[in-house]
């Protein structure tokens, strides 16, 4: 196992910022722990208790992403059902740290089948970001009724454009919060001249303290067909420099069978720059659960 930190102090200083985020938010007492053969998996539960047969949703964060980065998205979906935020193990955050250094995406979806029964028990919509999507891919958790993939990985090999990676470069090397900031423009539509709230000094702390994972590389075409079982829809927003709309909307509906849609305006960061889009396509997909029943 490798894990995401650089050292044991790194991983005190992401832990603390992430605690202090969410506990200066609304949502201070919604924050746990399970435990899953993974390690310990943080959770920030919100909303209602679903009534009989309602499905929860279960948000999974992408890379270097966790969930005091989707409080208020997490916010605004728990104002209409009941929402469970997983950090991914690996990943920095309030989960365990290690990840295995061959065969993850079935290590992943094992950790998932685990969290959502103690976490989230009972039907569940998975919506997961980037290398969330492909966790919510990897797992085959008969209580997953539908899938929402925003940005997903797991479907095409990723792109990461010259103007990306000469931001990537300097922010590796030597992060600062400009270099930070500059790069997380670089994911976003062009012309979104602000940072969303945090990212910036987020992504430095990120640079500095943990050994960022690359992107996993497209799942197996047999392991995605038996996916096609639950209503899936992937989403992407038109200037994704990862995985534009060209690329990954008919790769989702030749390898999933799974409905596409375009968020105009927004880059990669659609929990950022989208969430109202994020909303409808959660309403979207459980309306198809619904329908299906």
């Amino acid at each position: 196992m490798t894990s995401v930190y650089r050292s044991e102090q790194a991983r005190a200083e992401v832990r603390r910022w992430c605690v202090n985020r969410i506990d200066g938010s609304g949502l201070a007492r919604a924050r746990s722990e399970v435990v899953t053969s993974a390690g310990g998996t943080g959770v920030v539960t919100a909303g209602p208790e679903p009534r009989e047969g309602e499905p929860s949703v279960a948000l999974l964060p992408g890379t270097n992403m966790n969930a005091a980065l989707c409080l208020p998205v997490a916010e605004a979906i728990a104002r209409e059902r009941r929402v469970v935020v997983l950090d991914l193990p690996g990943q920095p955050g309030l989960s365990a740290d290690g990840r295995p250094r061959a065969k993850r995406s079935s290590w992943y979806g094992k950790w998932l089948t685990e969290a959502l029964a103690r976490a989230a028990p009972g039907p569940v919509v998975v919506v997961g970001h980037s290398l969330g999507g492909a966790v919510a891919l990897a797992c085959d958790a008969p209580q997953i009724v539908g899938r929402v993939l925003l940005s997903s990985a797991g479907i095409v090999r990723l792109r990461v454009p010259a103007p990306l990676l000469a931001a990537t470069v300097p922010w590796l090397l030597r992060p600062t919060v400009a270099r930070s900031a500059a790069l997380v423009r670089h994911m976003a539509a062009p012309g979104q001249g602000r940072v969303p709230d945090g990212l910036g000094e987020w992504m430095d702390l990120v640079g500095r303290c943990c050994r960022t994972s690359l992107a996993p590389p497209p799942l197996p075409s047999g392991l995605l067909e038996l996916r096609r079982s639950v209503p899936t829809l992937v989403v992407a927003g038109r200037f994704d420099p990862f995985l534009p709309p060209r690329d990954l909307g008919p790769a989702a509906r030749r390898r999933l069978g799974a409905e596409f849609r375009v968020i105009e305006g927004a880059g990669h960061l659609l929990l950022d720059e989208s969430p109202e889009a994020v909303l409808a396509a959660i309403r979207e997909c459980c309306a198809a659960v619904a329908a299906g029943r």
